[in-house]
């Protein structure tokens, strides 16, 4: 991976979308450990709207990074995987809110950030 592709307004919206990933990863395992410490704080972090946000800024993210990013390089891949995980995180809005929604949407955003690392290295 160059310099070059890093600092590049598409290696920005990548490497922005890889952190929002990782956010969502912390956001999941915090939400599990603290619902089981602290009712209160489980409220907050367990709320629907924060996961319905988080996979609106996750689609919007992708679409416009993995989107750029195909159109420039000509893979696919990254874009099919990034909508894998896309899916598999939309997917666990459905599932019954506790530890296997939680496994899915890490699952999710794992996947999504797969995505997002080989949309990097196709443009370096």
């Amino acid at each position: 991976m160059g310099a070059e592709s890093s600092a590049s307004p598409q290696g920005l919206l990548d490497r922005v979308a890889i952190a929002v990933s990782a956010l969502c990863v912390i956001h999941c395992v915090a939400t599990a450990v603290f619902v089981g410490l602290v009712a209160s704080l489980g409220s907050v972090l367990g709320n629907p709207l924060v996961h319905e946000v988080g996979l609106a800024i996750a689609i919007t993210l992708g679409a416009i990074a993995l989107g750029r990013g195909t159109m420039q390089h000509r893979r696919v891949v990254p874009a099919a995987i990034g909508g894998l995980g896309l899916g598999i995180m939309a997917g666990a809005l459905f599932l019954p809110h506790g530890m296997y929604e939680a496994a899915a949407t890490i699952v999710g955003v794992s996947t999504l950030a797969l995505g997002h690392h080989l949309n990097r290295a196709a443009l370096a």
